[in-house]
């Protein structure tokens, strides 16, 4: 479907209720085979061999497809039969990326990474990490303004760059969700123990007949995950409520952290600052930036947030500054309490005040840790369960997932989907094979979105000539191409620096060619990233860079999931979202011929718009 103009959250509201009201009352607890493969090419075994037989020319159609910001707003919203509730504001969605960043990978990974890769340097990998999240917080940011809808960046990719890149985003989502929940439940069990005076594994079954990394069951890690996703369900301010209590006492803990353990502080646990060198430090960025990982939750909250064009900048932009500071200084304190040899693994900070005496301490910590991975876990069920539903009501994952619940106005069905496929991993996994699989998946969406972000800027269907978006399409190429390179070169060659006299002025000349060469086809609306289209060429190269940080074991199960996934969309997304898009299953068509004159319109109103905006609403 493509509406002759955007209509303003208020409108779609009120357009919701009136189809809602047409649509006979329906029990939400639904599992007929039709609620989960409502779609044609589905219907029998002789319409399914039908569509495999069209796979070719339905994935032409799928990759040229494109969705509106107004098909996202109203069509995919109105699957879900019911409105999530406006309920939350810039406190809510501040006291939420603390919540969904501060946990496993502040006060697990920074031992880890230390132990293993960077030493005392640890603080130039979180820097390093942290200015990369950052430059993906300012491409969020504007797209959750503008697109204030429950898909994140699922949403923002099937707008910019169509229904396969959308997939690739939200087959990665999903894992992303799944194995974020699982990494930050094994290390809750980790903190459990050693609050109790036990071993990290001790709270843990050991299974010997299993893989080495796979073979410690964690029974503790699935209550964890089952209990937060039951508060998650019933309600998002409740929610929202609870997280913001508990991280605040969360920052009191980290507030001692960081005052006890300069006090205990010894300059000399310094040297060697960087025995691993240089790609030490970036090999341990690229695991560490887990921990920034949480923000793109609150993108997923737009939809419930009442003023998503004030709320959601004041909410991510200021909670991601202020987590990024405190990530170094933290990652400083732990360095110079004890030398980078001696620190512990799995619970670093609980075990570093116990080594300068203050072993009382050492269970203020473990408790903090334990709070900040609980509201981890907690937010990050309740973002995650935002982007699944967007996903279904795309229908690439049955759209029984995009239902939201009448009386409770959450997506319980998505909530269970996610929280079941993380118990199941958190069961068997290690948190060594979690995380580092976790980085490669967010890294790699996040270069998608910078992408998607300079795709919005300087191309619109049926406004940029076909001159200029063959010359943005090289462009774009040389950056990703230059970027890619310069990472392989990093891998393979650290010491070296004969290739980046080529490769490094290849990107910039890729980025100013944009700005020089291609003129902007959008403004934005609200809020837009500034010096466009440097920070987001930069945003794609330190994303990229940092992926080709990653050890190839990285690669190979990021490859291989992939793999698998793609498999699934040729099977069953593909002609889902295909009798969607052409109106087969009864609903509405969500890109249909329209696409261009939308974008037209959308356009040729960026001024109105922004009036409407200074008012609050988009």
């Amino acid at each position: 479907m493509a509406p002759a103009e955007m209509s303003s959250p208020a409108e779609d509201d009120q357009g919701a209720g009136k189809a809602a009201a047409t649509v006979p009352a329906r029990s939400y607890w639904r599992w007929h085979r039709d609620d989960f493969f409502p779609e044609p090419s589905f219907a029998s075994w002789g319409a399914y061999r039908r569509a495999l037989g069209e796979t070719p020319a339905r994935l032409r159609d799928r990759l040229t497809g494109r969705s509106t910001d107004a098909a996202e707003l109203g069509a995919l919203r109105r699957r879900s039969e019911h409105e999530m509730r406006r309920c939350l504001t810039w406190w809510d969605l501040t006291w939420f990326g603390f919540g969904s960043v501060i946990g496993a990978g502040i006060f697990v990974l920074t031992g880890q990474e230390a132990h293993d890769h960077a030493g005392p340097a640890i603080v130039l990998s979180y820097v390093a990490s942290g200015l990369s999240a950052m430059l993906s917080v300012f491409c969020y940011t504007e797209f959750a303004v503008e697109i204030p809808v429950a898909g994140g960046s699922f949403a923002y990719l099937r707008v910019e760059l169509g229904d396969a890149a959308a997939f690739i985003a939200a087959a990665n989502l999903i894992l992303e969700s799944v194995i974020g929940k699982a990494a930050v439940a094994r290390s809750w069990t980790s903190y459990l123990a050693s609050l109790i005076n036990k071993p990290a594994s001790a709270l843990r079954i050991h299974a010997p007949g299993l893989a080495e990394g796979y073979d410690e069951l964690d029974p503790i890690a699935v209550v964890v995950i089952a209990v937060t996703a039951t508060l998650a369900m019933l309600t998002a301010k409740g929610t929202s409520r609870v997280n913001w209590v508990a991280s605040a006492v969360h920052v009191v803990v980290i507030a001692f952290v960081i005052v006890a353990g300069f006090i205990h502080a010894n300059p000399a646990n310094l040297r060697p600052f960087m025995p691993h060198g240089v790609p030490g430090v970036f090999r341990a960025a690229a695991i560490v930036y887990f921990a920034y990982g949480g923000f793109d939750n609150i993108a997923t909250m737009a939809e419930e947030t009442k003023n998503p064009s004030r709320d959601i900048p004041l909410g991510l932009l200021g909670s991601m500054s202020v987590i990024t500071a405190i990530y170094c200084i933290m990652a400083l304190v732990l360095s110079m309490m004890q030398p980078y040899t001696a620190i512990d693994r799995s619970a670093a900070y609980s075990v570093a005040f116990g080594s300068v005496g203050m072993r009382w301490a050492q269970y203020v910590v473990a408790l903090g840790a334990l709070k900040g991975m609980t509201t981890v876990l907690l937010v990050g069920v309740l973002g995650k369960a935002r982007y699944t539903t967007h996903i279904a009501r795309s229908h690439i994952i049955p759209p029984v997932f995009a239902l939201v619940h009448p009386r409770t106005g959450t997506p319980v069905h998505a909530t269970a989907l996610i929280a079941v496929c993380s118990a199941c991993v958190a069961l068997f996994s290690s948190l060594r094979v979690l995380s580092s699989l976790l980085s490669v998946s967010t890294l790699f969406i996040f270069m998608m979105m910078a992408t998607a972000l300079l795709v919005r800027r300087y191309y619109v269907r049926g406004v940029t000539t076909r001159t200029h978006a063959l010359r943005f399409t090289a462009l774009l190429l040389l950056i990703i191409a230059s970027s890619i390179g310069i990472a392989a070169y990093w891998g393979t060659s650290p010491e070296r620096w004969q290739g980046y006299v080529v490769l490094v002025p290849a990107w910039a000349a890729g980025t100013l060619g944009i700005q020089l060469l291609v003129p902007a086809a959008r403004e934005p609306k609200v809020w837009g990233v500034p010096l466009v289209p440097w920070l987001p060429s930069l945003s794609i190269a330190t994303n990229l860079f940092l992926m080709g940080s990653l050890g190839k074991d990285a690669f190979i199960r990021f490859g291989a999931c992939t793999a698998v996934m793609l498999v699934y969309y040729v099977l069953v997304g593909l002609h889902a979202t295909y009798d969607v898009a052409h109106g087969a299953c009864g609903g509405e068509d969500d890109d249909g011929d329209a696409a261009a004159d939308e974008e037209k319109k959308v356009v040729a109103a960026a001024d109105v718009e922004k009036v409407d905006a200074s008012g609050g609403a988009l």
